[in-house]
């Protein structure tokens, strides 16, 4: 069994380079929902390098950057960004990590890792009255970029397979806002942000290697096979090796009554 630091072993630079970020407006919103100031304290839990926990720190007091990964981290460190603390631990290690008052929790691709229920639960203990959670990710009906049947053809002759390390997702198949209805933070805001990203065959290759599935570590001696694999599948069905893509971001608020 892979442990929770190791899932994405070797994939911090590709997935700082090549995962969607989140444009100014996203951030703009979560601010403003939130009511950030200097004096907020936010959690950003299963941050990876930063990419929500970088561009939101210059509308809070500190940010809390708490990922598993002390690649992630130190791929998230290293661009100096003032404002933010960049902490090893994930969500069953919270109450090790002396993090003193939280006002909000924000989390950017990452709740699907977690053991929800019991996440929440720890969460009303947490954050104050005012205090929100924050996700920022696909909506519960995502729509698959028109690479990946090409690519998932290339996982399934490598053997690689996604895999969600959350029994609370794999299993119960609940989406994130009914778990968050059957929570404390049942009052649900929701707004969805949508644009169109051009991708190259280079940024289609470097996000598959972002991925805890095909990871660098995951993949091995097998990793230069598996790139020329994949862009030699994109040349083929594809020869303009130009792609565009529709990337929809849901940013999904949960409060108490």
């Amino acid at each position: 069994m892979i442990s929770r630091s190791e899932l994405f072993a070797g994939a911090a630079t590709y997935y700082a380079r090549y995962r969607h970020g989140y444009e100014a407006e996203i951030i703009e919103y979560i601010a403003d929902v939130l009511d950030l100031d200097d004096r907020a304290r936010v959690l950003d839990l299963g941050c990876g390098p930063g990419t929500l926990a970088i561009p939101l720190a210059a509308r809070a007091g500190e940010i809390l950057a708490v990922d598993p990964s002390e690649e992630m981290l130190a791929e998230g460190a290293r661009w100096g960004t003032p404002g933010i603390r960049w902490l090893r631990g994930d969500s069953s290690t919270l109450g090790e990590l002396s993090l003193g008052p939280i006002d909000h929790v924000v989390m950017g691709r990452s709740f699907h890792w977690m053991e929800r229920d019991r996440l929440l639960r720890h969460f009303d203990d947490l954050l104050p009255a005012h205090g929100a959670v924050v996700l920022a990710g696909p909506t519960t009906d995502p729509v698959d970029p028109p690479w990946e049947p090409v690519v998932q053809a290339v996982r399934q002759t490598f053997g690689l397979e996604w895999r969600a390390n959350s029994e609370e997702y794999a299993q119960s198949g609940r989406h994130h806002d009914e778990v968050l209805r059957g929570s404390a933070f049942h009052r649900l805001e929701s707004r969805c942000f949508t644009r169109t990203a051009r991708q190259s065959v280079d940024d289609i290759v470097g996000l598959q290697l972002s991925f805890s599935y095909s990871s660098p570590a995951r993949l091995g001696e097998r990793l230069p096979a598996f790139t020329e694999a994949v862009r030699e599948a994109l040349a083929a069905a594809n020869p303009s090796g130009e792609w565009r893509e529709k990337v929809v971001t849901e940013i999904l608020v949960a409060r108490r009554p």
